[in-house]
């Protein structure tokens, strides 16, 4: 195990469609904002409070794995992505991870994409 130094966060993301939530995924790891992005197929049944008034939604997670310092931008990419007028977007830190797959991480969201892939 490696400490994750605070660099690398986990990131939630509740999109209103599974076919909203495929786009958004496929956008921010082609731009390098993610390393990674799971989707939890099975529908969440969500409750909340939007403008003053109890709704409930069926809401697809979406879990993407990002470094701090990509933060800001894969936040605005998905507010401009996403269609709900206030889209959730959590960021937690990974304090400790594997070695290998922090350093990972690190690589997808810092270098440029090479040719062909």
């Amino acid at each position: 195990m490696l400490n994750g130094g605070g660099r690398s966060r986990v990131v939630l993301v509740m999109c209103g469609t599974l076919a909203e939530g495929r786009r958004i995924a496929r956008h921010v790891v082609s731009k390098r904002l993610a390393a990674c992005v799971n989707i939890v197929l099975s529908p969440a049944e969500s409750f909340y409070t939007w403008k003053s008034k109890l709704e409930k939604a069926r809401e697809y997670l979406l879990v993407m794995k990002t470094a701090a310092k990509r933060l800001a931008e894969l936040e605005a990419e998905v507010k401009k992505m996403h269609s709900y007028a206030v889209p959730e977007f959590i960021a937690v830190p990974i304090s400790e991870g594997s070695k290998e797959y922090l350093s990972w991480l690190e690589e997808c969201v810092s270098t440029p994409r090479k040719k062909g892939k």
